[in-house]
């Protein structure tokens, strides 16, 4: 994970055609906004904490302001009209809508603010970190297809309409595609990224459907939520993977549930090379690519142990 954080960052150093959001001066890093999908998501806590560690590297003094847009739209707006106001120097945006945003994110450009997106992509921003979502798919239904040995009916547990979760779907169809005898009961329904909908959808599955040999879930919230489920019917041996690899994923894999891997994420290494590009393009300098995707881990009942999870210091 370091490694591949250390190949985002040399590759952020590197000239490329983008053009950045400001004319190419010294500034200092001062001011910094973060808005995130849902502060009540380990996951941005990390990725927040990251970037407050980031920034305060690149200047001591600087201010780093984070808000939580709990998935809401119109609060990102004002997010970021707020940020324009206190005249931040960078904005690093996990968007709501990776398109809809994109009014927002060109008013802070215009306003001579570097954007960068995280963890997702959002429309006009000068560049995005995120992880290898395909990549996480394929490790997470790679573990799968080999715990059934290439054969079983399982579920594709969906979530919101984003970008990271569609490459995390289409990673897992990629992989069971390789193997015929897995055979997809569904992979359409969305738990909306959180527990209580991996329950609720879980639930039906398990009603629906009297033989279910493994569930990929698009995170780690729905994956707890689908072993409550799958444990409150008493349906065992059932392999649950998915996404993220957070804290509550890793007490899953070290207690007696139906939850077998996660690919992990790195949101520290996410807000650390977003704002490292971010001050690159301040100064004039785009990064070879627009989109740096960094690699996932499967983290397993194996080598849970060994895992430097997302609370892990830096």
């Amino acid at each position: 994970m370091a490694a591949c954080a250390a190949g985002a960052q040399a590759q952020a150093q590197a000239q490329g055609q983008t053009a950045p959001a400001t004319s190419a001066d010294s500034r200092p890093l001062k001011k910094v906004g973060v808005t995130l999908g849902s502060l009540g998501n380990p996951y941005f806590v990390a990725l927040a904490r990251g970037a407050e560690a980031a920034a305060k590297q690149v200047n001591p003094d600087a201010r780093v302001t984070v808000l939580s847009a709990d998935y809401d739209l119109n609060k990102q707006f004002s997010h970021i009209d707020s940020f324009i106001v206190s005249k931040v120097d960078l904005i690093l945006i996990n968007a709501a809508d990776a398109r809809a945003i994109e009014p927002a994110v060109r008013k802070a450009r215009k306003a001579g603010i570097v954007v960068v997106a995280v963890d997702v992509g959002a429309a006009g921003a000068d560049a995005t970190v995120q992880t290898d979502n395909t990549r996480a798919g394929e490790l997470a239904c790679g573990y799968i297809a080999d715990r059934l040995k290439g054969t079983g009916a399982v579920i594709i547990q969906n979530g919101p309409p984003v970008s990271a979760v569609l490459d995390r779907v289409k990673g897992c169809k990629t992989v069971f595609a390789r193997h015929p005898a897995i055979r997809i009961l569904s992979d359409d329904q969305d738990a909306k990224g959180s527990r209580e909908g991996g329950l609720n959808v879980m639930q039906h599955y398990l009603t629906r459907f009297p033989k279910i040999d493994a569930v990929f879930t698009i995170n780690d919230p729905q994956a707890v939520g689908a072993d409550l489920a799958a444990r409150q019917l008493n349906r065992r041996g059932i392999v649950i993977a998915s996404v993220d690899g957070a804290p509550d994923i890793e007490a899953a894999l070290k207690a007696d549930t139906l939850v077998q891997a996660s690919a992990s994420q790195d949101p520290w290494a996410i807000a650390r090379t977003a704002v490292e590009i971010g001050v690159g393009l301040m100064h004039g300098q785009a990064p070879a690519s627009r989109t740096v995707l960094l690699a996932p881990t499967l983290v397993t009942r194996d080598n849970v142990k060994e895992y430097r999870g997302w609370s892990a210091p830096r």
